[in-house]
């Protein structure tokens, strides 16, 4: 993309502003995007939103605008300048909607940028962990009253054991015996694991847990911070669809409290911190614990070993399909993925009562 065609589509927005320079921003593994410096602040966030990844981007972009302009308006109270970076901010385009389609097919919209803010990719301190699950806890008792049926599924069955059973129970009949004899262990631990695992999508579907607005990517990268490493502001909101709070809560825990890569082979290093749990968990509960019934907050932790699962039976599913979907560096990638799954679970179980 040449920075031509950068300004191009900047200035199909209204924003108001002179474009001085960009810089791609490279953490994203989906879409494009590309701080945008102008004459004066604020600056801006130009993005391409991934069409072949995500297939109804318009839908997309009106659930991630929709669910701001609720929070937005449950924050009007706060001083202007701690309203801008307490909730992410869309730019119209010229056209009226929030977002340009270009000649190409490709779909691109602009953010006011969070200035003096700062990301953790992974976390190393109790209180990132703490003020991490403030923020969830927060995106999650804003949007508590937003009609969730208002919404798209962007990623449609993303987090439905059932659909991930059917993927898993498809590939054990094509995968070469090869593999099936090295995946074995961990194929009997998904089939021992099966019922537990329908536990949270069985309340769920029965209505006893609330389908809710939930983010579905709540790695600590999708949180800005302050130069303190006080909590600013949920980010990242293509994801934004209806759930329920577990899939939040679980993911979060996943990728916050393994104390190893989650390719790790070295599986004596894979292991569940239970004090940035016991810390996030914390945090998380002070923001929404008013807008969660008692069955939600007692299977909170079920949820997470429920999220570490799915991780897990999709990385094994990929071993099994020789690998289709995630990117491999070597032919047992997606089955190393797995055991560390497994032993995270493990390390989890054993510092804790899973409650269901």
């Amino acid at each position: 993309m040449t920075e031509k065609q950068l300004i191009n589509k900047f200035n199909q927005f209204n924003h108001a502003s002179s474009y001085v320079s960009n810089k791609e921003l490279a953490s994203g593994h989906i879409n494009d995007t590309y701080l945008i410096q102008t004459s004066k602040e604020p600056f801006f966030i130009l993005q391409r939103i991934n069409h072949i990844v995500f297939k109804d981007v318009p839908g997309l972009i009106s659930n991630k605008v929709g669910v701001s302009k609720h929070i937005l308006k449950k924050l009007a109270h706060l001083p202007e300048a701690k309203l801008k970076k307490s909730v992410l901010t869309f730019v119209q385009a010229n056209n009226g909607e929030y977002y340009y389609k270009d000649e190409n097919g490709n779909y691109w919209n602009v953010m006011v940028y969070i200035s003096d803010s700062v990301t953790h990719e992974i976390v190393k301190s109790e209180e990132v962990a703490y003020e991490g699950g403030k923020l969830s806890g927060d995106f999650l008792n804003l949007t508590s009253d937003f009609d969730a049926s208002k919404l798209i599924d962007v990623i449609p069955k993303f987090h439905d054991m059932s659909f991930r059973f059917s993927q898993f129970k498809e590939a054990l009949k094509v995968a070469s015996k090869e593999r099936l004899e090295k995946a074995k262990e961990y194929i009997d631990r998904v089939n021992a694991l099966k019922e537990e695992m329908h536990i949270i999508q069985n309340l769920k579907e029965s209505g006893k847990i609330k389908l809710r607005v939930t983010h579905n990517d709540t790695k600590i990268s999708n949180a800005l911070f302050d130069k303190d490493n006080k909590g600013l502001c949920v980010i990242d909101t293509d994801t934004v669809m209806p759930g329920v709070v577990h899939y939040d809560f679980g993911d979060a825990i996943r990728t916050i409290c393994n104390t190893a890569a989650e390719d790790e082979t070295n599986l004596d290093l894979v292991n569940f911190n239970i004090d940035y749990y016991k810390a996030y968990k914390k945090g998380f509960l002070e923001k929404v614990e008013s807008t969660l019934s008692p069955l939600e907050i007692k299977t909170l932790s079920l949820g997470a070993k429920t999220m570490i699962f799915i991780m897990a039976i999709r990385f094994l599913t990929d071993f099994l399909n020789n690998d289709i979907y995630y990117k491999t560096k070597y032919p047992e990638h997606n089955l190393d993925r797995a055991k560390n799954q497994f032993k995270l679970i493990d390390s989890m179980v054993s510092q804790m009562e899973i409650k269901n």
